[in-house]
């Protein structure tokens, strides 16, 4: 039975690159990749045609290789950034770690939801303040070391860009940003836009949280980015064509290592990716 099984898997024929008529079977076709003001473009008609909500949002799903070498893996982050174009009028709680009034009084004027010393510790551990992000001043952060492993990723961090003295920053960053995280181990699923806004803005949001994602991993190591997909809330998916989406500096890198080993082997593509 078992060779009967890889007789019939060694006959499956290659998949075909492009289908002649509009009905087929999927499966033996490689998945298409388009352009992302052309997907962007087919989401919008999608809606039309569909006669759903024009403001849903526009979502993003990136397939990450976490590989770097000698068995080790980039750990699964998480970070905030401001988007070039908002896309909500929501806003995030932050709460602000600070003993200085002064600074008590700046962090009020611009919008923490909370705002305290280490009389915040004990509340906190006992879940009856919560937030959506906590943000300290650096001479109070040896007080809150209680709060590490209740706060986990959300612990007050430099590298997070949650600890400094910077408060009005910090409250822009972490109230009108957007959060993203690794899930699976390599995967980010994330919101970008709403559907009714410019295509160009779209694909600016989307171009922003792709380079922010690209700095987590050495170019060096090769092409972080293995799959990207967008889609709105009621659409199907769309693969997306990578060139003109990644970092520039990835694909300087990419480049300059080329020319290292030997200076004529070819620059390294992006396989296609099929299903």
């Amino acid at each position: 039975k078992k060779e009967e099984v890889k007789k019939k898997q060694g006959r499956r024929r290659p998949l075909m690159s492009k289908p002649v008529d509009d009905v087929y079977l999927t499966w033996y076709y490689k998945r298409p990749s388009y352009d992302v003001e052309n997907a962007v473009g087919m989401l919008k008609k999608f809606q039309e045609l569909d006669f759903t909500y024009p403001k849903q949002f526009v979502y993003i799903n990136v397939f990450l290789d976490m590989e770097l070498q000698k068995k080790k893996k980039v750990d699964p982050f998480a970070n905030t950034i401001l988007l070039p174009y908002r896309f909500s009028d929501e806003t995030n709680k932050v709460l602000v770690f600070t003993e200085d009034e002064q600074e008590a009084e700046i962090a009020r004027e611009n919008g923490a939801a909370v705002v305290g010393g280490v009389e915040l510790v004990k509340w906190i551990l006992e879940d009856e303040i919560q937030a959506d992000f906590y943000v300290a001043v650096p001479a109070i952060i040896p007080k809150l070391l209680p709060l590490r492993s209740k706060l986990k990723r959300k612990y007050p961090s430099t590298k997070r860009n949650s600890l400094g003295h910077d408060i009005p920053k910090m409250l822009q960053l972490f109230r009108e940003g957007l959060e993203y995280v690794v899930e699976d181990e390599h995967i980010i699923k994330t919101r970008i836009a709403r559907l009714d806004m410019p295509t160009e803005q779209i694909t600016a949001n989307l171009k922003a949280v792709i380079h922010d994602i690209c700095t987590f991993k050495p170019a060096s190591y090769g092409p972080f980015v293995q799959k990207l997909v967008i889609r709105s809330s009621t659409s199907e998916g769309l693969m997306l064509n990578l060139d003109g989406i990644l970092p520039e500096v990835e694909k300087a890198e990419e480049e300059k290592n080329a020319e290292d080993d030997g200076g004529g082997e070819e620059k390294h593509v992006q396989p296609p990716v099929s299903t």
